[in-house]
């Protein structure tokens, strides 16, 4: 059987229709993986997922997600396989137990066929801090899908899984969703848990959804969404409806802030054509100002270097993972095991997280910059007192080519500046395919992203499902 860009809905449909057996899709999907020529997966689990196919045959397919190829994030834990999080640090171990989304997952009837690759404990914007290597975008394989989630983007992308989980800390799911122009989204902080994620900065950290339509991503986060007495930040609210509407009517805010210096003259244009687009069907464009967006990129590069630091300090070469040999005494070992199993930037991060906290220092960068958090929440606040959803670019730019920014650091931190205001805030985003921009004879794509109030992921989804039909159509 061919899959051809299945979504969720054209599976289960080829499943009842009897074009096609579970085992079958299983086989098509493994072959695709194992083959896969970006380097999207670090595992494919080819035994497991025949095994479990075999067993939901023998079931209806009645659950949600049922014989669902879905790729998962390499820091999220899946019982018996490797969670190496893009780390040389954590190769040799094993996950012990499911993280709370994997188990939800399961339980709906998916099929989990690997882990994919990412960016070092999730810190980068390319995937190439991998210590397992670089993925490669499939739009064009000179060029990098983005981070840190470009593993699983890049999957869903060339179509080697249906749909994938990754994790979102200042735009980890909507930058490579933009990069490599499929639907990425991030739920408001504490409605999806946290259990079972490699931590990088747990204030800013939530786990989100790739898929090819945003009905299939609002599927998958509805499956994995609810509280977990094992994540003490998840928040126990109603469940996300679905909902249909149409843009007439709808109050879309636009910052002036995200349309000024550093933005790539094509995206910006891009994504003006894509909003114009929705005021024709009857949208009302509303310009407003988030003052301090400004701000954010220098607040979230204290705030999570610092969290970095205290959450990466587990790794010590004792308990479990990678731990030097040689070491002369104790001290000598916790420097060497994380010297040789980090990577440069997890260091970089490392370092300034512990200067930011140092005394001294801890009022002058991190005390400022959680003000600074708390400013760009009351900015947000105020917009949706106006508007419905906030529209923007996702990025500043298109993909690049590998190598490019890794020079300069902080050129690939600039990559996130639309993003990262959003974990801050701890608000829900999604990220939507607006468009192509022709370079060097590849058509490389264009995120819009659209940024929903608090807990309102119903809204935001819905909204966003009625662009995606006036882009498509």
């Amino acid at each position: 059987m061919a899959s051809n860009q299945l979504t969720i809905q054209k599976l289960r449909r080829g499943i009842a229709e009897k074009k096609f057996s579970v085992s079958e899709l299983a086989r098509d999907y493994l072959k695709r993986a194992k083959a896969d020529p970006f380097h999207s997966f670090l595992l494919v689990d080819e035994d497991n997922v025949m095994s479990r196919a075999r067993e939901l045959e023998r079931e209806p397919a009645t659950d949600r997600l049922f014989g669902v190829p879905i790729a998962v994030k390499d820091n999220i834990l899946v019982r018996g396989l490797p969670a190496t999080a893009g780390s040389k640090i954590l190769e040799p171990y094993i996950a012990a137990y499911d993280a709370t989304v994997t188990k939800k997952i399961k339980a709906a009837g998916a099929l989990i066929l690997g882990k994919t690759n990412l960016d070092e404990f999730a810190m980068g914007s390319s995937t190439e801090n991998s210590a397992f290597g670089a993925t490669k975008n499939p739009h064009d394989s000179s060029r990098v899908p983005g981070g840190s989630s470009g593993g699983s983007a890049a999957a869903v992308a060339g179509d080697l899984a249906v749909v994938a989980l990754g994790s979102d800390t200042g735009g980890s799911i909507r930058q490579p969703a933009a990069l490599t122009g499929v639907i990425g989204f991030k739920p408001t902080y504490g409605r999806v848990s946290r259990h079972g994620l490699i931590a990088m900065a747990s204030s800013l950290d939530q786990i989100g959804t790739f898929a090819k339509t945003v009905e299939d991503a609002r599927t998958l986060y509805q499956v994995i969404e609810g509280p977990d007495r094992y994540d003490s930040t998840s928040v126990d609210i109603a469940p996300t409806e679905s909902q249909e509407i149409s843009l007439a009517g709808v109050r879309l805010g636009v910052p002036r802030e995200y349309f000024s210096a550093g933005l790539d003259r094509r995206v910006g244009e891009a994504v003006k054509k894509a909003i114009a687009k929705f005021e024709k069907e009857g949208a009302h464009i509303i310009e407003i100002s988030l003052a301090h967006s400004t701000y954010a990129l220098a607040a979230y590069y204290v705030v999570m270097p610092a969290e970095v630091s205290a959450n990466l300090a587990r790794f010590d070469g004792l308990r479990y993972g990678y731990h030097a040999e040689k070491s002369e005494n104790l001290l000598s070992l916790y420097k060497n095991t994380r010297d040789e199993g980090f990577g440069a930037e997890v260091k970089r991060r490392v370092m300034i997280g512990t200067y930011v906290l140092s005394h001294g220092y801890y009022d002058a960068y991190y005390v400022k910059a959680q003000k600074v958090r708390r400013l760009i929440r009351d900015d947000f606040a105020a917009a949706f007192r106006a508007v419905d959803v906030i529209m923007g670019p996702t990025t500043p730019s298109i993909a690049f080519k590998f190598g490019a920014k890794g020079a300069d650091p902080v050129s690939m931190y600039l990559e996130d500046v639309y993003t990262v205001s959003i974990n801050l805030a701890g608000l829900p985003a999604l990220s939507l395919s607006c468009g192509l921009v022709a370079e060097e004879g590849k058509n490389l794509p264009v995120g819009l992203q659209i940024i929903g109030n608090w807990f309102d992921e119903g809204k935001l989804f819905a909204v966003a499902g009625a662009c995606e039909k006036v882009l498509t159509g």
